[in-house]
């Protein structure tokens, strides 16, 4: 379950990691009184809001009504901004990136933090970034924090401040049953304090019967993933161009990381898990089409899910519609050579296998229209 900005920071406070004053509203004429310049802030489940026009100054009340009412209701990448957080500003010194979460092929959590915040972390170079694993058996130990404060470069006032924020962000982890806890950026102010600019808090879904206090809280989706929800399709969204329809979670996944690996950048991903019904494939489709990818990759094992079914379901969906990307399929397993002579004609990209697939797709999507 992800959450939106203002109640991740919520959670660091309960937590006591340092978090601006501010307060959340869904209309400009609720901003009545504020003290100070502050930043009017979209609350949107994607990154990149700042250069999407989507994070602003404003130095009084009338200021920040003004700007309210132009982040409300604007699209950025496809996620609607219903709310703005109306923040104090900070006197910005320095910042810095820290995050935890979850190693699943070392079956533990990790820290990582980098001098380098206010940016992408899959931007950074490698060399700019410290990765520590938190050894499940002995927990969070007190040198962590330590070599964090070093790595990152702070100075000895300051270098306290880290490391007992190292520690807290470990106890959220662990006491709210999260997958992803992120500050970025850790601002260290310009009158020394360590204060957490911005923040992502990922619970993880399974572990919600743990967490009743969350019984109120409503699922944080784009409108297309509550449009994929009841249809009872898997779908998420994610900031590149390319769109993935897969069928089963491990398929899912490999598609992604070969999309990567080809300098590509998945945008959405469905994945239709067992389903035999082209209806359903249909829907996905359409789905597809609304988030506007550049290029779609079609990767299906049949098994379950016969590769005739999706064939007829994809050519349902683009009949008669004028099709605005291009589209890659990679099928293999039952009845493929019956969907491979329905698409046949249907003017798409076939591939052999998936790094062929994976690689077709990520160059269709870098191509200058």
């Amino acid at each position: 379950m992800k959450l939106f900005e203002y109640k991740a920071k919520a959670i660091l406070k309960k937590h006591g990691i340092p978090v601006p004053e501010g307060f959340v509203v869904s209309r400009p004429d609720e901003i009545r009184s504020i003290s100070g310049p502050v930043m009017v802030k979209a609350q949107v489940l994607i990154g990149g809001r700042g250069k999407a026009g989507g994070i602003k100054p404003a130095e009084d009340a009338e200021q920040a009504r003004k700007v309210a009412s132009g982040i409300i209701g604007m699209n950025i990448k496809g996620y609607i901004s219903k709310e703005v957080l109306i923040e104090r500003r900070l006197d910005v010194a320095k910042e810095l990136y820290l995050g935890i979460t979850i190693d699943r092929s070392r079956r533990s959590l990790v820290i990582m933090a980098s001098p380098d915040g206010g940016m992408d972390i899959e931007g950074v170079p490698e060399n700019r970034i410290l990765i520590e694993l938190i050894d499940p058996l002995i927990g969070y130990s007190p040198y962590i924090g330590r070599r964090v404060a070093a790595f990152v470069g702070v100075k000895k006032e300051q270098a306290s401040q880290v490391a007992n924020i190292c520690q807290r962000m470990c106890e959220l982890v662990m006491t709210e049953d999260a997958e992803l806890a992120e500050i970025n950026p850790l601002v260290i102010t310009k009158d020394g304090k360590v204060v957490a600019g911005d923040a992502k808090v990922t619970i993880d879904s399974d572990a919600l019967f743990r967490h009743r206090e969350y019984d109120s809280l409503a699922e944080d989706l784009t409108p297309l993933e509550e449009k994929a929800k009841k249809l009872d399709i898997a779908f998420v969204q994610l900031d590149g161009n390319i769109g993935v329809i897969a069928n089963g979670a491990g398929l899912t996944m490999a598609t992604l990381d070969s999309i990567n690996m080809f300098g590509g950048k998945a945008g959405v991903f469905l994945d239709l898990g067992g389903t035999d019904d082209p209806e359903k494939v249909k829907d996905a489709m359409l789905l597809m089409r609304e988030a506007k990818p550049k290029v779609v990759l079609i990767n299906i094992f049949g098994g379950i899910t016969k590769c005739d079914t999706v064939a007829k379901g994809v050519l349902e969906a683009i009949e008669g519609q004028a099709r605005k990307f291009q589209i890659v399929v990679r099928i293999k397993g039952v009845n493929e050579d019956i969907a491979r002579g329905m698409l046949k004609n249907a003017g798409m990209i076939p591939a052999s296998g998936l790094s062929e697939a994976a690689e077709l797709a990520s160059k269709e999507s870098l191509k200058v229209v």
